[in-house]
């Protein structure tokens, strides 16, 4: 399995979020030209026809890339149907991170690691959770098969907020929950949830 360095990671990710918005807003809309986002785009693709049946929907998939740090925008809103991609903030759990130095450095699947899971979920329905609306995931593959017995979902929290960069130099830690800024996780409410996949993995390692 080839790894990347966290130079090569940092300057692919670079690449993808290179058009980004004034502060406060640090997602890019990009065309995916370089070759980290036509990546992206291809793993987008593979993993919506690879879990068939059990999307619901098809035309946006999120991809997040855990071989970047958390102060890149890391979580990819791939639409297969224009060939664009919308890139987010997102953090990573505790568990996968002890150090807390912004790294993801390993996935769980087990109850009460804190940590994030890599593979394939599917986004469910919305609930009023700890954090406000969020989104249930469902995972379905062997690496995040108890991510509904964990509570591992898309939620927004203040310490996945842009001004934690200005701040720390990284975002802060979950229970292996992607959490979002409050003022992006909308995108995700309208965009991603309603049956579409979410997949996660460390885009060097696949």
């Amino acid at each position: 399995m080839t790894t990347i360095s966290r130079r090569q990671a940092l300057g692919g990710a670079l690449a993808a979020g290179a058009t980004l918005a004034k502060p406060g807003r640090v997602f890019a809309q990009v065309s995916p030209h370089t070759p980290y986002q036509l990546k992206v785009m291809e793993i987008a693709a593979r993993e919506a026809e690879k879990a068939g049946a059990a999307l619901w929907r098809r035309d946006v998939v999120a991809v997040a890339d855990f071989g970047l740090p958390s102060a890149l925008p890391r979580l990819h809103f791939a639409d297969l149907e224009s060939g664009t991609i919308r890139s987010f903030l997102v953090a990573h759990g505790r568990g996968s991170d002890p150090e807390h130095d912004g790294w993801l450095k390993h996935f769980s699947n087990s109850v009460g690691s804190e940590a994030t899971s890599r593979g394939g979920y599917l986004t469910c329905e919305w609930y009023n959770g700890k954090y406000g609306v969020s989104i249930r995931l469902k995972g379905l593959e062997g690496d995040n098969s108890n991510a509904l017995d964990r509570a591992i979902v898309i939620h927004p929290a203040w310490y996945a907020a842009p001004d934690m960069l200005g701040k720390w130099g990284k975002l802060g830690r979950s229970e292996g929950c992607f959490a979002m800024s409050p003022d992006q996780f909308d995108e995700a409410l309208w965009r991603l949830s309603g049956g579409r996949l979410l997949y996660a993995d460390r885009i060097g390692e696949v």
